[in-house]
């Protein structure tokens, strides 16, 4: 039997799996984990904030331009990292491009008592990525508002769009309960009490309602709200590893801020080194045909005992 969480017991998370895969990730520096890279799986280093976030919007960039009137094209984009969304707005702008052929999916949003959050709720990632990109581009260029699609408690709809576009590109973040969108590790209970569910039992999985790790409380808390754990919704709905493998890329963003030195460098190992474990969500990546980790080398860090 697997090990028990050492923060969640009744839950599958990374401090379950075998102790060599763990102390492996914790001895990688950045030129290690840049000789990761695969056919099929890319590690990027970003030598400043601003060429970061710029590479970032550019993909959105890129992508849109791909869209046609016969082959529309789209991009599946992230609440977190955010700062990447004002650019695109910008750039769009700047270079006159027009979005009518373009698709974009949203993650994920919060779900309280059975429904997803309205837009004026402060944490809605809706709102956000109104506010931070779409609002902010011409109405010339502006892709229709129906090309906007954000998941909803009853998911059939926005689950029923990714059959009208390619998805060209699925940009995330990366969760320090290793998750992309918020495709946690499921409770620990039957029929997956001794073993984590096998990756093609997680791979299985489409948008849905899901209830949250402890973990991504205590990081949405962090991150968003000051630490006032208790306003941060316990339920999400979330694009599913199923949209996931749609996508005909998955780029990973990470500047240091979401995850931690030593979350980023297990993820990294796990892919590049094909070991999926659905106990480790962001992992299951291994086994899709294109994915590229973004990193920004100041935030990688040192996984070294440092006392404050």
């Amino acid at each position: 039997m697997r090990a028990i969480s050492k923060v969640a017991p009744g839950w599958w998370d990374y401090t379950t799996l075998d102790r060599e895969i763990l102390d492996d990730a914790a001895r990688l520096t950045a030129e290690d984990m840049l000789g990761l890279s695969r056919d099929g799986f890319e590690v990027k280093l970003y030598d400043t904030i601003e060429e970061f976030y710029l590479a970032e919007a550019l993909e959105y960039v890129s992508a849109w331009r791909e869209a046609t009137a016969d082959e529309p094209a789209g991009v599946c984009g992230p609440i977190g990292p955010t700062e990447q969304l004002p650019l695109v707005a910008r750039l769009v702008n700047e270079l006159e491009l027009n979005l009518a052929n373009c698709w974009f999916w949203g993650m994920d949003e919060w779900v309280i008592d059975g429904r997803e959050v309205p837009t004026d709720h402060p944490l809605s990632f809706a709102k956000a990525d109104m506010e931070l990109c779409f609002n902010r581009i011409r109405d010339d260029l502006r892709m229709p508002a129906s090309q906007i699609r954000f998941p909803a408690a009853d998911p059939a709809e926005y689950v029923a769009s990714w059959e009208k576009a390619r998805c060209v590109v699925m940009q995330g973040g990366q969760g320090e309960v290793k998750h992309w969108a918020f495709n946690d590790p499921p409770r620990r209970e039957d029929p997956w009490a001794d073993e984590p569910p096998p990756p093609e039992e997680y791979r299985k999985l489409s948008t849905r309602v899901v209830e949250l790790h402890p973990m991504t409380l205590i990081q949405n808390a962090r991150t968003s709200g000051g630490g006032v754990v208790q306003n941060v919704p316990d339920q999400a709905v979330t694009v599913g590893p199923r949209q996931t493998w749609q996508a005909e890329k998955v780029s990973i963003w990470q500047a240091g801020t979401h995850d931690n030195p030593f979350g980023m460098r297990l993820t990294t190992l796990m892919i590049g080194k094909r070991i999926p474990d659905s106990a480790v969500p962001m992992s299951l990546l291994a086994d899709h045909p294109n994915v590229q980790f973004n990193f920004l080398r100041s935030g990688i860090g040192v996984c070294e005992a440092e006392m404050h």
